[in-house]
């Protein structure tokens, strides 16, 4: 894989992930989602497996539904700019999702098959993102209180990183070529 599709990968994901935080905290939640529509067309535009990207799309974003609708009606995490709704993940919330889902196959690839990688991965860098959006940009709030919130962000993150390559890998469009590779 080239390396600039890799750069590229990486800094589009970036740019959906600063979108969305920054929208949210300003009352925008609609600039992460158009940050993400953007950006996913360009990847789409260029990704050697268009097929493998789209599942990968759809498992993490029925995954960042159900983990961050969790923990916002939990009461764990409060969403600045909840739109459309406030005891689920928010619109920009799930932009996030679907730019991180992006770098799955190509950025993050190196996590696949390294189970506990993955998880040690999602740990700690789960929760330090959401740290990073509450902190610095006011797009978050732990409710219950930062000691909580990042313990249940750590065990969401330590799952949902192998939980998405498991997943993937046992789709049913899973080809042989991903099989023997995953």
């Amino acid at each position: 894989m080239p390396k600039a599709f890799l750069i590229a990968n990486v800094l589009g994901f970036q740019t959906v992930w600063f979108a969305s935080v920054i929208g949210a905290a300003n009352g925008l939640p609609w600039a992460g989602p158009l940050a993400v529509v953007i950006y996913a067309a360009a990847h789409f535009a260029w990704t050697p497996d268009r097929l493998g990207d789209l599942r990968m799309l759809a498992i993490a974003l029925a995954m960042g539904v159900l983990a961050d609708s969790l923990l916002a009606a939990t009461g764990v995490l409060a969403f600045a700019s909840p739109w459309p709704w406030t005891f689920a993940a928010p619109v920009w919330i799930l932009a996030m999702w679907a730019g991180f889902a992006l770098t799955l196959n190509h950025s993050m690839a190196f996590l696949r098959g390294r189970w506990l990688v993955a998880a040690a991965f999602g740990a700690i860098g789960g929760p330090l993102a959401y740290w990073g959006a509450a902190r610095g940009f006011d797009a978050v709030d732990f409710g219950l209180g930062l000691p909580i919130a990042l313990a249940a962000l750590a065990v969401v993150w330590g799952v949902a990183m192998p939980a998405l390559y498991a997943l993937h890998r046992t789709a049913p469009a899973a080809t042989a070529r991903e099989g023997a590779t995953a």
